[in-house]
């Protein structure tokens, strides 16, 4: 019954999305008027709430314990990726997931200690988005999800699948207190890591909102294989915003 709910939400986010339509002078993003204004109301939120939550967490968690959680979120996300490199048609990716779960799940203490390092891994994470992408799903419109922040139609459809999937299988109960908790840690942890992009975003560009919307589908061209996209601000580097 909770994987049918969950199919439902997908299907009508893919259909109310695709559905929408408005006046932008980039091709990708018709969405415009209502992603600025998503945009605006992260931005709201992101300076009230999650950034300073972020930063106490930052000040009251110790540099290895933070280290520790976030191996432990990239370590469940391995199974998504196990999943998502197979229905890719991938199979050496995806057996490399599975190996690395499945050793750090074990002698990484369920995934808190990374055995072979992040830096040192052979495969990117990958998730339903990309999976969408490799089905033929190309060049999708721009959307701002709300506090999620930048990201396209399938990429979106691919939180919505990829949200299901975590909750169903990896968590087993997404009605319990556990997993409200660890989504919201998730959250937090991810926040942290980002701390002082913003500034650096603001201070980048006149338009923050075009700044990071090209950036993002330039990201996204590159690992995807969607048309490059021409960027409004001739600054962005796509090199470093991939590292």
């Amino acid at each position: 019954m909770i994987f049918s709910r969950n199919l439902f939400a997908l299907v009508l986010f893919s259909w109310m999305a695709a559905g929408c339509t408005g006046t932008a002078g980039n091709s990708r993003d018709p969405l415009e008027p209502m992603n600025r204004a998503t945009y605006r109301f992260n931005d709201k939120a992101d300076h009230y709430v999650m950034r300073p939550v972020a930063e106490g967490y930052r000040y009251v968690t110790p540099q290895p314990v933070r280290n520790g959680i976030t191996n432990f979120f990239n370590n469940l996300g391995e199974v998504s990726s196990t999943l998502n490199y197979s229905l890719q048609g991938k199979p050496e990716p995806a057996f490399y997931s599975f190996a690395r779960f499945t050793l750090n799940s074990t002698a990484g203490v369920l995934g808190f200690f990374d055995m072979t390092g992040e830096e040192h891994r052979r495969f990117p994470a990958t998730g339903f988005g990309d999976t969408f992408a490799r089905w033929g799903w190309k060049n999708s419109s721009y959307l701002v999800l709300p506090l999620l922040g930048p990201s396209t139609v399938r990429d979106g459809a691919g939180v919505v699948a990829g949200a299901a999937f975590q909750n169903s299988v990896v968590y087993g109960n997404p009605h319990n207190d556990a997993t409200l908790l660890s989504g919201v840690v998730g959250a937090v942890s991810a926040r942290e890591r980002l701390l002082g992009l913003e500034d650096t975003v603001k201070g980048a560009a006149l338009d923050p909102y075009s700044y990071v919307r090209d950036g993002w589908l330039q990201i996204r061209a590159k690992t995807t294989g969607d048309d490059p996209v021409q960027s409004a601000d001739e600054d962005i580097n796509i090199d470093e915003l991939m590292e």
